[in-house]
């Protein structure tokens, strides 16, 4: 795995050994940031579970100005933690160890809101749904802010849920890629 562009571009990134993780391929994270960027001028992203830390780096290499990364497997974490250290992104990064519940209660308590949450369950994990409903609830994506939702191709997602409204769904092989933008109108 590299990285794609930006200011850390085709540096390599270790994955994660065995078969639990799926790193996004690099076509699918290059089509996912051309749709939504493809580069930022800072914001905050959550990489919810991260696996290799893959779509957080690349959106930190892409201009974030600081991404939390999550994950509740120990070997993830390892590698998340190597990859940032190698690219010298300590400093823009925060890991944490925990499981998705666990990760959206602390955003909520730790008062975060995100212009950019990338969502990568297993693919095997059921209620999708109630992670979109939690985030919503939560108010964890910045008005505008979006959200990508990346699963198996066989899988069906809400339209919306609140003001958190599909914008564009795409298939890649077994892949489909769900794009969100949060259309909530803040008070003037």
């Amino acid at each position: 795995m590299r990285i794609v562009a930006g200011k850390y571009r085709s540096r390599p990134i270790k994955s994660v050994p065995g078969e639990h993780t799926r790193p996004t391929a690099d076509k699918i994270k290059g089509a996912i940031f051309s749709r939504i960027g493809p580069y930022f001028e800072g914001g905050r992203m959550l990489d919810l579970f991260s696996g290799s830390g893959n779509m957080g780096l690349e959106s930190l290499s892409r201009g974030m100005d600081h991404v939390v990364f999550c994950d509740h497997n120990h070997h993830s974490i390892r590698v998340i933690k190597e990859n940032i250290h190698a690219l010298r992104a300590d400093g823009e990064s925060a890991v944490w160890k925990l499981d998705y519940r666990q990760a959206l209660r602390r955003c909520y308590e730790e008062h975060l809101c995100f212009d950019l949450i990338f969502l990568d369950p297993p693919y095997a994990l059921e209620n999708k749904a109630d992670i979109l409903n939690q985030i919503s609830s939560l108010g964890l994506l910045k008005q505008d802010g979006n959200l990508i939702f990346e699963t198996a191709k066989t899988e069906i997602l809400p339209n919306e849920i609140h003001h958190i409204k599909q914008v564009k769904c795409a298939e890649y092989g077994i892949t489909k890629i769900t794009y969100y933008q949060n259309e909530v109108k803040e008070d003037a």
